[in-house]
């Protein structure tokens, strides 16, 4: 293949060439994206002035497309940044029809939108709604909890969240299959001290239903614990025929943890040690497995000891 040898006065020229066409491409390019020219962008669509009286479900999806005045930069731009406010449409007018023209409310929705894109249309021009009796629920709140603890540290009393019930109203068939609305979750490392916080609800995902209040109050005790000891007498149960029975030992040793500030009112008085006289009646055991029936709340059970006990049954 033949080399094309070029002279200085040549290369020169060459060179001028294509800076020129490159200099040519850029402002052309440059004039084409000042130009001002519709482009078309996907808008998500929000509701605001729901009907009170009237439940209603979205015929069509929640996006829609916006026919919006701008030059090419700003249509490029568009392109990359994905995180454009969405459109509110005001619905107070399905209090007397089943439809709203976006295109009547392109005014009100261009007040929110920058000045450099204007939207000039919307397409669906009509959005259209089905109806159907609205209903009114109350019903529990689900906190949804991933809380970890300090060491030696642990919840030590009943969670508070208040309000407990909230108000959802919504289509008499939706609300029939909800029975609890969860929060967002609270998170939290190396807790030690009593959790005092407010916590969102999860965010409504249909445009018909309606939740109220938006946040609780969440109350979460913490406090230290630490071990302690007790003696308790063991209850012989299921004694039908009222035979006269001795068991060894008569006391056991329950350790268990609670937290310092209930430490000192932890008394024998809460719990319950009993041993069951049907297992060796109807399952021949030789010794009674020594069960706690009755343990306050946060209390956590270390070892009971001895766990089984003899009997001695006098005839």
């Amino acid at each position: 293949m033949a080399i094309v040898k070029l002279s200085a006065t040549e290369r020169r020229r060459l060179s001028a060439f294509f800076t020129c066409l490159v200099l040519a491409v850029l402002a052309w390019l440059f004039t084409t994206l000042s130009t001002p020219q519709p482009y078309t962008i996907q808008e998500v669509l929000t509701y605001k002035n729901a009907p009170q009286k009237r439940a209603f479900h979205s015929l069509q999806p929640d996006t829609v497309n916006a026919t919006v005045q701008g030059t090419g930069w700003q249509m490029l731009f568009s392109s990359m940044n994905k995180e454009s406010k969405p459109i509110t449409i005001d619905l107070s007018t399905l209090e007397n029809r089943n439809y709203v023209v976006l295109n009547s409310q392109l005014k009100q929705i261009n007040l929110n939108k920058d000045i450099t894109q204007q939207i000039i249309s919307i397409d669906p021009d009509t959005l259209y709604f089905d109806f159907s009796n609205r209903l009114v629920k109350k019903v529990p709140v689900q906190l949804m909890l991933g809380i970890k603890y300090r060491k030696q540290f642990a919840i030590s009393g009943n969670l508070i969240i208040k309000p407990a019930y909230v108000t959802v109203s919504g289509p008499t068939e939706r609300l029939k299959q909800i029975n609890v609305w969860k929060t967002d979750s609270l998170l939290r490392n190396d807790v030690g001290e009593t959790v005092n916080t407010r916590v969102n609800l999860q965010a409504v995902k249909e445009g018909n239903l309606n939740v109220y209040p938006k946040t609780v109050q969440v109350i979460i005790p913490v406090d230290e614990f630490t071990e302690k000891t007790l003696d308790l007498p063991v209850k012989l149960i299921n004694n039908h025929n009222y035979d006269n029975v001795k068991v060894f030992p008569q006391r056991v040793k329950v350790t268990f943890t609670t937290s310092l500030s209930r430490y000192p009112d932890m008394t024998e008085d809460l719990f319950e040690a009993t041993a069951d006289l049907d297992l060796w009646r109807d399952h021949g055991y030789t010794t009674l497995p020594v069960k706690l029936t009755r343990v306050p709340p946060f209390c956590k059970i270390v070892k009971v000891s001895p766990t089984n006990i003899d009997f001695i049954i006098k005839k």
